[in-house]
């Protein structure tokens, strides 16, 4: 599994590796009920609780030295309801496991992000998204919710029920509670025709609005010391079915994309002048292919190379003009990046603290591999990004605090608001929210 405990210490560590805690102790609650007295005997203790999915965050959100609650014995599907078109699960339930679940049952999300280990409340609370036109992020697809609050009681809330707790909690940080069931928007499983090939950076940049235009799901990577990226469309398409071959799949998603990546991240750190030439090589490596699927076979890829990661959602106008100034700063730089650069989109949502609340949004992600020191690098992209007044995804690394926010979310006031009606004593306080809400 993604997030590590090691037992007897007591020990919390994240996927990424850059973020431990040891908490007082840890509950795995098997029902809400449960989970709601591990709250209000925390309470009564004194401490602070956190809930953590898999620790796919590379911030410290979910850190604690109060109660740790894990979810994963609250996983499964409630409830199918098939004239709503919605599905309800508990909030412990993998990403990978729902994605299974309705593709059985002959449903599927609209939208989903890029990796599948997360839990569908870590993943919402944190707002991960894919990359879509029309589609958003995957808490946009929420349609109800429920969840613990700081007096052990059981709220339920959607646009009908509660509706100033579900424009808030659908992306809510761990800050209003502990989330223990989400209701999705589902649709009929679908296909979609994924068409990935390289093409010249400038001509991606140039051609941005049209790829943008055009298509359903664009993304690209850019490798950086080169002019190369490599572009991905997903478009629904009426079938046949085409997947991936097995050893085509093997050799491109394992072998290409993580082996042979792996590989060389171990060369660049040993010998950081190699990275340039291994980029133009890496970058030319993998062809134009491509195949029809179900939606989470397409959307989704497996990532074996650990990996540190700042994204930041940009005005979706301001993206090129950003990738510019970012490329500019990597020539100039004595800085060598072995990892390429992703770009996603999202279209304007009405969730509270969403990235792309109330604006069309653009992501630009940077990444490092595990180990190697990445604030240089990190910093001289945040201060490009803050500059366009970026918002960071809130489970990527970032130094932003709640001055800044209150600037790029103008219903900023609105959460902590809420957050001190529904958690007037902080219950759900670490150093993180400390940090990103204020006192």
């Amino acid at each position: 599994m993604s997030s590590t405990a090691s037992g007897k210490s007591g020990t919390w560590r994240n996927w990424g590796g850059n973020v431990v805690c040891r908490p007082a102790r840890e509950v795995t609650p098997a029902s809400v009920d449960e989970l709601a007295a591990a709250v209000r005997r925390a309470a009564e203790d004194g401490l602070p609780v956190k809930a953590v999915g898999t620790g796919h965050s590379f911030t410290s959100i979910a850190a604690t030295d109060g109660v740790l609650i894990r979810p994963q014995l609250l996983t499964g599907i409630r409830d199918i309801d098939r004239e709503a078109m919605t599905v309800t699960v508990e909030a412990g339930t993998p990403l990978k496991r729902l994605n299974l679940a309705l593709a059985r049952e002959g449903l599927s999300l609209t939208n989903m992000g890029d990796i599948m280990e997360q839990t569908v409340s870590g993943a919402t609370a944190t707002g991960t998204h894919g990359t879509g036109r029309e589609s958003a992020s995957i808490a946009a697809q929420i349609r109800g919710l429920e969840l613990v609050t700081a007096d052990g009681s059981v709220l339920t809330c959607s646009e009908k029920e509660n509706p100033d707790v579900f424009a808030a909690a659908r992306i809510g940080l761990g800050a209003l509670g502990v989330v223990t069931a989400i209701t999705f928007a589902v649709e009929p499983v679908f296909l979609l025709t994924a068409r990935e090939e390289p093409m010249p950076f400038d001509k991606v940049l140039t051609d941005f609005d049209e790829l943008w235009a055009e298509n359903e799901h664009f993304e690209f990577y850019w490798f950086p010391h080169t002019g190369n990226t490599n572009t991905k469309r997903n478009n629904r398409s009426a079938g046949p079915r085409r997947p991936v071959g097995r050893l085509t799949g093997w050799f491109e998603d394992e072998f290409l994309s993580n082996g042979v990546f792996q590989a060389a991240q171990w060369v660049g750190r040993a010998v950081p002048a190699t990275v340039p030439a291994i980029a133009e090589v890496s970058s030319r490596a993998l062809s134009a292919r491509s195949y029809t699927d179900i939606p989470y076979k397409v959307f989704t890829s497996p990532r074996r190379v650990r990996f540190v990661e700042m994204e930041y959602a940009v005005p979706r106008e301001a993206v090129t003009e950003t990738l510019r100034e970012l490329r500019a700063m990597i020539e100039r730089s004595p800085l060598r990046i072995s990892f390429p650069v992703e770009v996603r989109t999202a279209p304007a949502d009405d969730i509270t603290l969403s990235t792309a609340s109330g604006r069309d949004s653009a992501y630009i992600a940077v990444h490092m591999a595990k180990g190697s020191p990445y604030r240089g690098y990190f910093t001289a992209a945040e201060r490009i990004f803050t500059a366009h007044g970026g918002r960071p995804h809130w489970g990527k690394i970032h130094t932003r605090d709640a001055e800044y926010f209150a600037e790029v979310y103008p219903r900023f006031g609105e959460f902590t608001a809420l957050r001190d009606r529904l958690d007037p004593d902080r219950r759900f306080q670490n150093d993180y929210l400390r940090r990103v809400l204020g006192q």
